[in-house]
């Protein structure tokens, strides 16, 4: 029988911080580690370094309970999920996945390895990455014997258990999710399936590291695409003059349709990234895939556009930017097409700009370096004479009408 007393996790971040403490509240002993000193000194006064519902509590609890520890060196441990960023390199279609910090993890867990360890990579990653996760700790250790070399008889095992959370909802997700357990071997998957077991209460299911590697880049495709629709429905509609999302509305009456909604683009780690790293392997093959990405990350541009013919008609444009987190109700602004327009709205010189985000203490740098500073939501709404609704923050959408009847008011989400 499988026994995991201590396991380390590589990264720290949104995935591997909520991994670390649900295994910790487990009884697991559990190391965390990460390059960022700021990061390993908060988490070891226990607290977390962003913001989740309910993970200060439990990051505190376990902490203060001996369980989880964060540190910059990796120790010996019965299994090791790394947990690190795959951005990408470049933009568009020329863009290529960086799988530069998987291989500097491998090489920094490859020393402490010894017989019987299990390594997971969790992060999302281009078909194929795994492999040569595993080629670099056979490099690394040719003392011992890994899957590519022994097959079911390695001494080491090696899976790809790729993460399927949300935002704003990551710990029950952790625990609640159905996961896809894809081992280089059999008894790979076995043993990796034996360890989230100790904490996953949903559905897991076995298969290999590639098609898990896929089904992961699959999943977030298959979004991109369908809100690629949506987004073209928009400039249909902007040419024809309908209500992009009356049209939904009426089209999804239809038992049978489900069109999602438009909006300013698409953010967050995932959706907006993942379709590249399988263009990027299969460029003649993912025709679709690459049409809905470039769809999207047009839809920024298109909104700029339809600001600067706003401002035009204004004498002196005040613009109240409302929203800079990639999805409602979150801090989080990664590959958000919010800060992207905002940043190109100041570039442009259009106006002066109101930025309104209540969910973060300050601007990120690319935003505060060009001068701009955040406004209270009142009183930006109060000054402006175009208001550009970027994120359905809840505490955005009850307005009072009087207040929005005199100025220009571009609505990206459809909830005015």
């Amino acid at each position: 029988m499988d026994s995991f007393a201590r396991i380390a996790v590589v990264g720290l971040g949104y995935i591997g911080l909520p991994t670390a403490a649900v295994f910790a509240e487990n009884g697991v002993e559990v190391l965390g580690v990460d390059v960022n000193p700021a990061v390993i000194a908060s988490i070891n006064a226990g607290r977390p370094h962003f913001g989740e519902p309910n993970l200060d509590a439990l990051v505190r609890r376990v902490v203060e309970g001996g369980k989880l520890r964060a540190g910059l060196e990796i120790a010996p441990a019965d299994a090791f999920i790394i947990a690190v960023p795959t951005p990408l390199r470049g933009h568009g279609a020329s863009a290529t996945p960086d799988v530069s910090y998987v291989e500097n993890a491998a090489r920094a867990v490859a020393p402490v390895l010894a017989a019987g360890n299990l390594v997971i990579l969790e992060s999302t990653s281009p078909v194929g990455t795994t492999e040569r996760m595993a080629a670099i700790l056979a490099e690394l250790r040719p003392d011992l014997t890994f899957p590519q070399q022994k097959g079911e008889m390695a001494e080491i095992q090696v899976a790809h258990c790729p993460e399927r959370v949300l935002p704003g909802r990551i710990l029950e997700e952790v625990v609640n999710n159905p996961r896809v357990i894809g081992g280089m071997t059999r008894r790979c998957a076995q043993r990796a399936l034996a360890l989230y077991r100790m904490v996953v209460r949903g559905e897991c299911r076995v298969t290999t590291a590639r098609t898990a590697e896929l089904a992961k880049l699959t999943e977030n495709a298959y979004r991109d695409v369908n809100i690629a629709f949506a987004n073209e429905l928009s400039f249909i509609c902007d040419k024809l003059k309908i209500n992009v999302w009356d049209l939904i509305a009426m089209a999804n009456l239809h038992p049978r349709v489900n069109i999602l909604s438009p909006g300013p683009g698409v953010g967050g780690h995932c959706i907006a990234v993942d379709p590249w790293f399988i263009v990027a392997t299969n460029p003649e093959e993912a025709k679709l895939i690459r049409a809905a990405r470039e769809i999207n990350d047009a839809k920024p541009d298109y909104v700029v556009a339809k600001v600067r013919e706003r401002a035009a008609a204004l004498k002196r444009p005040v613009i109240a930017c409302l929203g800079l987190a990639y999805k409602k109700d979150v801090d989080d602004l990664r590959e958000s097409p919010a800060v992207e327009i905002v940043r190109k709205l100041a570039e442009a010189k259009l106006g002066e700009l109101l930025v309104v985000e209540p969910h973060i203490g300050r601007l990120p740098p690319e935003l505060s370096g060009l001068g701009l500073e955040l406004h209270d939501f009142d009183a930006a709404l109060e000054r402006a004479n175009l208001v550009l609704l970027l994120v359905d923050h809840q505490g955005f959408l009850q307005v009072d009408r009087d207040v929005l009847k005199d100025k220009f008011v571009i609505d990206t989400r459809g909830v005015w």
